[in-house]
């Protein structure tokens, strides 16, 4: 086979399987399956569309690579957590450099801000209880909980779902930085900044919310840029 014949039996198996997730997508939303239920066997599903059993798996290894659906070994395919998300990361892409922590702080002092604003206009008190108890986190060197947890309830104390996805988005492609902020920033800082824009939560004080937030990822950004510059400075044994 030619070098062109390979590339046109790539690119058809690559609409084909491109085809098969918006199908397998589309029947999960016809038949009205939410998160955590299960999808037809891969065979079932090659079946139906007149595939083969390996094209259909590739269609869902992609799928599982964003989160919409959730390969259990032994066990099956179920609906992922992400199949109502309107925001979604790239799981390819891979960010180095300070240009890139740079971007993401940059982004994220533009949004969060005005998030916290919103948050304290809703003054939700579910949310509000939620947010309370992720200050503590900032002290815990090591916790299973996220990294930017806080962050994330802040969001989602704002009321507005599509900011939250967004902001998740932002943190998931960034997870380096947001790791190095949060192993060389003061714990005792972060907790106290962490409380001070709860407490303008609380007060109902949009315009300082958001000066406190402002100020608390101006700090992080600065430490984790200082962090990478540690990072690519030559070290010389003596």
């Amino acid at each position: 086979m030619s070098k062109d014949q390979l590339k046109e039996v790539a690119l058809k198996t690559e609409r084909l399987v491109e085809s098969l997730s918006h199908e397998i997508l589309s029947t999960i939303r016809t038949n009205g399956l939410i998160a955590g239920e299960a999808l037809p066997s891969a065979r079932e599903l090659a079946t139906r569309f007149g595939v083969t059993v390996p094209s259909v798996r590739e269609a869902l290894r992609r799928l599982e690579a964003t989160d919409l659906v959730e390969l259990r070994h032994g066990s099956g395919t179920y609906v992922g957590g992400s199949i109502n998300r309107r925001i979604m990361d790239n799981p390819y892409y891979a960010p180095v450099g300070s240009d890139s922590i740079r971007e993401l702080y940059d982004a994220r002092i533009a949004i969060e801000p005005g998030i916290a604003a919103l948050a304290a206009q809703a003054r939700d008190e579910e949310a509000l209880r939620r947010l309370t108890l992720a200050t503590d986190h900032a002290l815990e060197h090591h916790t299973e909980v996220k990294v930017g947890h806080f962050h994330i309830e802040l969001a989602t104390a704002s009321g507005n779902r599509a900011l939250r996805e967004l902001l998740e988005a932002l943190l998931s492609l960034y997870r380096r930085a947001q790791q190095t902020s949060r192993v060389r920033y003061d714990r005792v800082q972060d907790h106290r900044e962490h409380c001070e824009i709860v407490d303008a939560v609380r007060r109902g004080d949009p315009v300082e919310a958001e000066h406190r937030t402002k100020k608390h990822l101006i700090n992080l950004k600065n430490t984790a840029l200082s962090a990478e510059e540690d990072d690519e400075t030559p070290h010389t044994s003596i």
